[in-house]
């Protein structure tokens, strides 16, 4: 069977997504083929000059908007500046393996980032959702050894890249856990998760655990690992799907639909730690 690329992406015409992250790596890369099919495409990034430079001669409808996932008063900002539906969100803003530091909020700067941030992000943007949230996680979760009752690192000693996985297991959870919520509530936005396998972008490149340099023939390049986020905003894939390369142990490839690790689908675990986030950030229910 042929194997699913941008080329196969359907028209978006009249159709509006929105990337947090979407200043470079792959969510640049998604941005400019939704933009290149007719999507409306708003990027939410941290510095608007270089998201403007980032699409500069990109064929689309293109909007840059200030946005920090970490920083709550720039997600609500964000929030209360939408005006309209919106179709599709793409939380794939990340950061991995860094020092321990925190936010304006107080929240670990990773967890924030990768999970607390999306959560209230999505929360409060899905009066407007039409159609799906799309969460970027990593196949990385699998290792996590995620401590509900101290998600934001505030009472263990903080460990850079456990704090990477576990924010990706919340992501997991988070996404499963909101899929729930939504068919419960008879909704029919749909939650999707996405990952990219490993891929080579500046995402790990200052990482301690970093390999790609040495084997990035074993890996995707940034085109072929935008093709799961690709795949799980404009497919027609159930609520609650996990698309990632189809290759071996999911590193390389393309798009298909997988599993997430058993823990993921943990839907008591999810409940505590939907309860314990929205104890930590005020925002949801």
């Amino acid at each position: 069977m042929a194997k699913w690329t941008a080329a196969d992406l359907p028209d978006m015409t009249g159709r509006t997504v929105v990337i947090t992250g979407a200043g470079s790596g792959i969510g640049l890369i998604a941005a400019r083929e939704l933009g290149r099919v007719g999507a409306r495409v708003v990027l939410g990034v941290r510095d608007t000059g270089k998201g403007r430079r980032a699409i500069s001669g990109m064929r689309g409808a293109f909007e840059i908007r200030r946005l920090d996932v970490a920083d709550l008063s720039s997600v609500r900002r964000f929030v209360q500046a939408w005006d309209g539906p919106l179709d599709v969100l793409i939380n794939n803003a990340g950061v991995m393996d860094i020092p321990a530091a925190r936010t304006a909020d107080g929240f670990d700067v990773q967890t924030a980032t990768n999970y607390t941030g999306p959560f209230v992000l999505t929360n409060l943007l899905l009066p407007h959702l039409t159609d799906r949230v799309v969460s970027v996680t990593s196949g990385l979760h699998r290792q996590s050894k995620l401590n509900v009752d101290d998600v934001d690192w505030r009472a263990r000693k903080y460990h850079r890249m456990n704090a990477y996985r576990d924010s990706k297991l919340a992501l997991v959870l988070f996404s499963l856990e909101l899929q729930r919520r939504l068919d419960a509530s008879g909704c029919s936005v749909r939650s999707v998760l996405a990952h990219p396998g490993i891929a080579t972008t500046t995402l790990a490149a200052h990482s301690r655990a970093n390999v790609i340099n040495r084997f990035a023939f074993l890996i995707n390049d940034p085109e072929h690992g935008a093709l799961p986020l690709l795949y799980a905003a404009t497919q027609n894939v159930p609520g609650n799907a996990y698309v990632g390369p189809d290759g071996l142990a999911a590193i390389k490839g393309h798009p298909a639909v997988g599993k997430p690790a058993r823990i993921g689908l943990d839907a008591a675990k999810a409940r505590r730690l939907w309860q314990a986030t929205v104890a930590l950030t005020g925002v949801g229910r």
